[in-house]
Parts: C-alpha cells; sequence; structure tokens
C-alpha cells in the first residue's frame, strides 16, 4: 500500500513538472513572438542628386529618427552625383530589390522615385515647391505614394530680399544657378518677384554642372553688388569656388540655408536640414509599421527661419557690419 501510495506521489510530481514546463513554454513562444515582431528588418533605399552638407544633414536626421523610432532598418545609400541621368536608374534599381520605402532627397531624387514606383511609399525632403514639381496635387492632398517635407519656408526668399534691400540698397543681386533645377527656377522667379518694388535689381548666370560655377560667378563680377545662391544642388556643391570670387571681390554672399555659412556664406534666412530630415523620418516611421500611409501626411514646410550670419565670412567680404544684427542673428562658425 505504502508503495501504491508512494507511485502516485511521483506521478502526481512529473505531471506538475510537465504542466509548469508547458506553461514555461508557451510564454517562452509569446516572449519570442512579440520580440520578433519588434525586430522587423525594414529595407530603406536612400537617394540625394548629390553629396553636399545640406543634403547629408537630412539625411542623418532621417536615420536618427527611424533610430529613436526603435526600428532596425538597412540603408541603401546611392548619390546620383550630381548627374541627374543617374536618377533614374537609381530609382528603378530600388523597385527591382522591393525596398519597403525610398527616401528621396532632393527634387530631381523624388521626380525619378515617382516616376519609376506608384506602390512603394516614398518620403522626400530638400524638395523647394513639390506641387510644382509635380510630385504632388496640392500641399493639402499627398500623393497615393508620396509625400515629404519642403526645404523652403513661405518666407524664406521674401525676407532675405528684404534683408539686402534694407542693408544694401540699390544693389545689383547676382544669382548663379542651374536652369536644369526645377527647385531652382521656383526659387530664382520668387526672387525676382520678391524684388519688384524694392531698390534692387537682378541678373543672373546660369549653369548646367558643377564644374562651370567658377565661371559662371565671374562673369557676374562688375555688374553684381550681392551675391545670392538659392539651394541649388549643383551650385551649392561648388560653393567654395563662390566663396573665393566673393572674397577676393568683396562681395557680400547670401546663401539660402546654414550650412553653406560654415562654408564660407555671409547671411542667410535659413532652416535647420537636419530637422525636416527628422521630420520625415518621423512619417516614414509610422508608414514602415503600418500605422499610417502616406496619405495620411499633408505635405509639410519647414517650422521656423532664422537669420544665420557667418561673423569671419562678412569681414573676408568686406561687409559693414550692422549692430543690429548682434540682437537678431544667431552666428555660425566657419568649418574648421
Amino acid at each position: 500500500m505504502k508503495k501504491v501510495l508512494y507511485s502516485i506521489f511521483i506521478l502526481g510530481l512529473i505531471t506538475l513538472a510537465a504542466c509548469g514546463s508547458n506553461e514555461s513554454s508557451g510564454d517562452a513562444s509569446d516572449e519570442t513572438e512579440t520580440s520578433g515582431a519588434g525586430n522587423e528588418t525594414y529595407t530603406v533605399g536612400a537617394t540625394q542628386i548629390v553629396e553636399h552638407p545640406s543634403l547629408d544633414e537630412a539625411y542623418n536626421g532621417f536615420q536618427a529618427a527611424l533610430e529613436d523610432a526603435g526600428l532596425n532598418v538597412e540603408y541603401d545609400f546611392q548619390s546620383a552625383q550630381g548627374d541627374q541621368n543617374n536618377v533614374g536608374p537609381i530609382a528603378g534599381n530600388f523597385v527591382a530589390d522591393n525596398v519597403d520605402l525610398i527616401f528621396a532627397n532632393s527634387t530631381p531624387s523624388a521626380l525619378g522615385a515617382l516616376q519609376s514606383t506608384n506602390e512603394i511609399p516614398i518620403v522626400f525632403t530638400s524638395v523647394t515647391d513639390a506641387v510644382e514639381a509635380g510630385l504632388v496635387d496640392s500641399m493639402e492632398d499627398a500623393g497615393e505614394n508620396i509625400t515629404g517635407v519642403l526645404d523652403l519656408h513661405p518666407e524664406s526668399i521674401e525676407k532675405t530680399v528684404e534683408f539686402i534691400d534694407t542693408y544694401f540698397e540699390g544693389a545689383t543681386v547676382g544669382l548663379v544657378y542651374n536652369a536644369g533645377e526645377q527647385n531652382s527656377v521656383v526659387q530664382v522667379e520668387a526672387v525676382h518677384e520678391a524684388a519688384e518694388g524694392t531698390s534692387l535689381s537682378v541678373s543672373e548666370s546660369t549653369v548646367s554642372n558643377s564644374s562651370e560655377v567658377q565661371q559662371a560667378t565671374e562673369s557676374l563680377v562688375g555688374t553684381a553688388d550681392v551675391f545670392f545662391i538659392v539651394t541649388d544642388n549643383t551650385v551649392v556643391s561648388a560653393l567654395e569656388s563662390v566663396v573665393g570670387i566673393a572674397e577676393s571681390q568683396g562681395i557680400p554672399l547670401l546663401v539660402g540655408e546654414p550650412d553653406s555659412l560654415g562654408r564660407g556664406g555671409f547671411a542667410t534666412f535659413g532652416i535647420d536640414y537636419y530637422s525636416i530630415g527628422y521630420r520625415s523620418g518621423e512619417m516614414a516611421a509610422d508608414i514602415l509599421t503600418g500605422e499610417k500611409t502616406t496619405k495620411d501626411f499633408p505635405v509639410e514646410y519647414p517650422q521656423n527661419i532664422q537669420l544665420f550670419i557667418n561673423r569671419d565670412a562678412a569681414e573676408n567680404q568686406g561687409v559693414e557690419w550692422n549692430d543690429e544684427w548682434d540682437d537678431e542673428a544667431e552666428f555660425v562658425d566657419p568649418e574648421e
């Protein structure tokens, strides 16, 4: 009888242990499934027309937002190296690889992506006018598979022209830009419009690639009293050529964004490219996880603009300092 009771006791222990083992196994399985969902890896095709500090900062901000969102992302980054002929093939490669999302960092890159796919989500930034470029029908209604953040605040060019008119009254403003970049054409037209009714006049010189920037800038010497380089990717990629002429000829150089101040520009009413890249990354995170689609995000303007000044550049370009700038401007140190 004792042997029978002992056997029953042992059998009970084994049964309890087995139940406990199964429950633990079930918990582990649940944890694995949860962990696996959190560890899903997404592939993002990232492209920009050329590599220069502003676009690079936007890309850095984009990646930071996805990292902060806790997503595991593998990036396939490809630069068009300033050649628009490379834009289409890059986007085509992303489509062929069936990436989860395309980050298009510039107007040409966004256009190339949209022409290559109407299914893969596209998030852009560093685009000046998404409507004029044909990326979306309106700011309020994003495309079926595309949305993003612009790099031009509605008041940026107007404020820059007003600044020039106030402190360089009667000046001729020299513009150097690539007429093949839609974003630049839009900005140049805005400069002309803003200059109407002021004391300013405008003179232009166009380029088709970065090797022409120095000669185009030199052609304005003797005519231009002030240079204004908008956010033209071709010219900005060769900005040092413009800076050299501005310094040797004593011509103040206004630029379209703060990163160009670090390279020798004098002043800008600009935005922070890291911040617009970061906002684009926030959009991308929600799209990748399926929480939202591109249609849920109207195209956005940058939130703020600020007067930025490089004191050293002002001195190098013979700018007479105005004490008002001490209170109005945020100062940028040149690159080491």
